[in-house]
């Protein structure tokens, strides 16, 4: 079976780059098309991969895409795929569901978001006078990500929050599949948790963005003189950096490995959440290696935390309510073992069959008989 795999942009790895990983397991022959590509950017995990990138793919738009958002669904055009593929899958918070194909392929979406740019302009940039100026291009985006949007022959949502935005802003209805979490690498460690007798920290992880409050975090834990780590990169960084600098209790740490972010997540007496996030597979990586989440109530996190099981929200995203909640926090106690147990909902093995559930009857039959070991657990 002729496979293609459809990805925004390959310049940054987080959680879609995860899923990307996944969906490669599943279908291991297929081939990338992506808008852009920096190998130095993904550890050259999708080396020899990636088969086809668009007009953009050029030093600064790797840099800056932000910078080029407007252009992005002519960059998506210039994708148009020529060859025969029995199904595209595409993964998008934005533009990867609006590739051009021929009309006899099926085309299975997997949606993080509706375009952020488009339908959330007030949340994701703090500048009002940048909001001002680009509002014209961001409608733009909307009637296009609105047509996009009706192109796939099914739509996968990443959370039922997401596919509540789906059935409002795009009129359709998709079937809700959790990432899933790498068990091999993030599991509970018995001989890394954190020990009652010395000091422990907080953990905040994550791209640097606005909207991702990472600030709210760290100003916090400024207050709390609490031990706070903080790992990601991102266009706040330098902001997050300045916060810190000076302070005994907070530390930046920007590219870490796997093996370093398991070891993270389990010497954290908490991982921090404070974002609306589509789903939060930061949160769940968190929970699988036992440690509990202090997420604030809205979005995916309501899909993933337990209060009182597997962590405890806060309900504002302000500093006066973040530094309460941690009070309160210290004053529990969690079972961290049963803290992962609770997180084996997020299996790879669930998230394929939800995949394959979604297919049509020939193509489901073809991918399983194409792959069998694949499709067998691997925790």
């Amino acid at each position: 079976m002729k496979v293609a795999l459809i990805h925004d942009y390959l310049n940054q790895y987080g959680g879609a780059e995860r899923v990307l990983e996944t969906l490669l397991g599943l279908f291991p022959n297929s081939h990338i098309y992506t808008l852009l590509y920096s190998p130095d950017r993904t550890s050259a995990l999708f080396k020899n991969k990636v088969y086809k990138t668009s007009v953009l793919d050029f030093p600064l738009a790797r840099r800056r895409h932000r910078m080029f958002i407007p252009l992005m669904p002519y960059a998506v055009r210039s994708l148009r795929i020529a060859e025969q593929y029995d199904l595209i899958v595409s993964d998008s918070a934005g533009y990867a569901k609006g590739v051009p194909h021929s009309g006899d392929t099926f085309h299975l979406s997997y949606c993080y978001t509706p375009l952020r740019y488009a339908w959330e302009i007030n949340n994701y940039f703090a500048n009002p006078l940048f909001k001002t100026l680009f509002r014209p291009a961001f409608e733009y985006l909307k009637r296009w990500d609105y047509e996009a949007a009706q192109k796939p022959d099914a739509l996968l949502a990443v959370s039922r929050f997401i596919a509540g935005k789906i059935s409002r802003f795009y009129g359709r209805t998709a079937r809700v599949v959790y990432p899933a979490v790498d068990y091999k690498n993030f599991y509970f460690d018995r001989s890394l948790q954190p020990s009652p007798v010395s000091p422990s920290y907080y953990l905040a992880v994550g791209r640097l963005l606005h909207y991702k409050k990472f600030a709210l975090v760290v100003k916090s834990f400024l207050e709390l003189g609490l031990n706070l780590w903080v790992v990601g990169t991102g266009p706040e960084l330098k902001k997050i950096q300045d916060l810190a600098e000076g302070s005994a209790n907070l530390r930046v740490l920007q590219f870490v490995s796997d093996g370093d972010l398991h070891a993270l997540y389990n010497g954290a007496k908490a991982l921090i959440f404070p974002q609306v996030e589509d789903f939060g597979l930061v949160a769940a990586e968190a929970q699988a290696c036992g440690t509990p989440v202090i997420a604030y109530a809205e979005g995916g996190s309501l899909e993933i935390v337990e209060p009182g099981e597997t962590g405890v929200f806060f309900r504002e995203q302000t500093v006066d309510c973040l530094v309460e909640t941690v009070r309160e926090f210290e004053r529990m106690s969690f079972d961290r073992r049963e803290v992962s147990r609770r997180s084996q909902r997020f299996t790879r093995e669930r998230f394929l069959d939800g995949v394959l559930q979604s297919l049509p009857p020939r193509l489901r039959n073809e991918a399983l008989l194409s792959e069998p070991p694949r499709l067998m657990p691997t925790t």
